[in-house]
């Protein structure tokens, strides 16, 4: 017992000293990180006074012309009509999908079960999906009808904010459609219709709708800020599901669980988080670059520009083609 209680203090204070001695490493090891940051910016004040400017700028809202030639509320093969008339489709679509859902829960198995709902990530970008379609079929009509879209009048940073919502909606989706049918589906296929229809609905056309946004409109890729945005979003549903959690006494999905009905630990469950991280970031990079490819094939090699109301005269489209064509 001696002999135990004696080398017990020791075992603490070496492995203290290791602790302390690993930390003092770390601490030196950034502060001379640190310094040769410092001395390469003074050796090219230049390079970074610019590099400062373009993070600086990356969070401004801007003071250019927003979108001079609609590319938000035209299509490079769709007149303005008839890519208003499938946004709008596709919003109500979704809409009436989500009511339909929400009206049969709410007779087969209670309200509070369609409350529970909005915790999923699935039924939130679901959500996010229909107004976005029917709020961009509305700057589509606007545009339509006056030549002048809705989002035009709109202040700047509603106009950001819109940028970002697109952004969300080409994204988010397929993300779901992943994480779905490869880690959560067990199958098999439910045998009731209306459960197979909403299972296809709220998992598959998703991606389906953001592929449509993603190929006819006229949009630019995305800016690169956009994937911070969209990693901040993810963390806020992730407070979201663990204050579920709290509140209501369940996870939204297994993989967050750190309890025996999760994967394995509080391991398993940080492991899961930055699959996903990784995969958003990945799934926001392909994404930019199809919408790259399409402005670079459509405008660039086929010199489909647009199709544009007949109200007025649209600024010339090659302008915004000169970064994208270098």
């Amino acid at each position: 017992m001696h002999t135990k209680t004696t080398k017990f203090p020791s075992i603490i204070s070496s492995r203290t000293v290791a602790m302390r001695s690993a930390a003092v490493g770390v601490s030196k090891t950034g502060k001379n990180c640190t310094k040769k940051i410092d001395r390469w910016l003074r050796a090219r004040p230049a390079t970074a006074i610019t590099m400062l400017a373009r993070v600086r700028k990356s969070f401004q809202f801007g003071t250019d012309l927003w979108d001079p030639s609609s590319r938000f509320e035209t299509s490079w093969l769709l007149p303005p009509f008839l890519l208003f008339a499938i946004r709008a489709a596709i919003g109500l679509y979704i809409l009436i999908t989500r009511l339909l859902i929400i009206g049969k829960t709410c007779s087969d198995e209670g309200c509070a079960l369609v409350r529970q709902e909005f915790s999923y990530f699935t039924v939130l970008t679901y959500w996010g999906l229909g107004f976005y379609f029917l709020i961009a079929a509305a700057h589509t009509l606007t545009y339509a009808l006056t030549a002048r879209p809705l989002l035009d009048r709109f202040p700047r940073p509603l106009q950001a904010l819109h940028s970002l919502y697109y952004t969300t909606v080409t994204t988010y989706p397929f993300l779901v459609t992943i994480v779905y049918w490869a880690i959560l589906y067990e199958g098999p296929w439910p045998a009731n219709v209306f459960e197979g229809w909403r299972n296809l609905s709220q998992h598959g056309l998703n991606a389906v709708f953001a592929l449509f946004e993603v190929i006819f409109p006229r949009t630019n890729p995305f800016p690169w800020i956009h994937v911070l945005w969209l990693i901040v979003i993810l963390a806020l549903y992730l407070a979201l599901a663990f204050i579920t959690h709290a509140t209501k006494g369940f996870y939204p999905y297994s993989f967050l669980d750190p309890g025996p009905d999760g994967p394995g630990g509080r391991g398993w469950v940080a492991v899961y988080i930055i699959c996903i991280l990784v995969a958003v970031i990945v799934i926001y990079v392909v994404i930019k670059a199809i919408i790259w490819f399409r402005v670079w094939v459509t405008e660039g090699r086929m010199h489909m520009d647009g199709k544009f109301t007949n109200q007025r005269r649209h600024a010339d489209p090659d302008a915004e083609m000169a970064t994208v064509q270098k």
